[in-house]
């Protein structure tokens, strides 16, 4: 599943905290954040959001 977000803070240990579309806050691991080949990413950024069956962020990548 595929949606769009934006970053809402990015933190030292390189997970990030974003807001979907849809209103809701989700905590995204630093595994996720390096999926999608970012180093950092600041507040107000756009990103697309990877989701697996269950839910759980995969992978933080380029807005498209």
């Amino acid at each position: 599943m595929i949606e769009q977000a934006t970053v809402s803070a990015f933190h030292a240990d390189g997970s990030a905290t974003v807001l979907r579309d849809d209103g809701l806050l989700v905590d995204v691991s630093a595994g996720a954040v390096a999926e999608g080949g970012w180093r950092s990413l600041r507040p107000g950024q756009r990103v697309t959001l990877r989701r697996d069956d269950d839910g759980s962020v995969t992978g933080v990548l380029r807005p498209v």
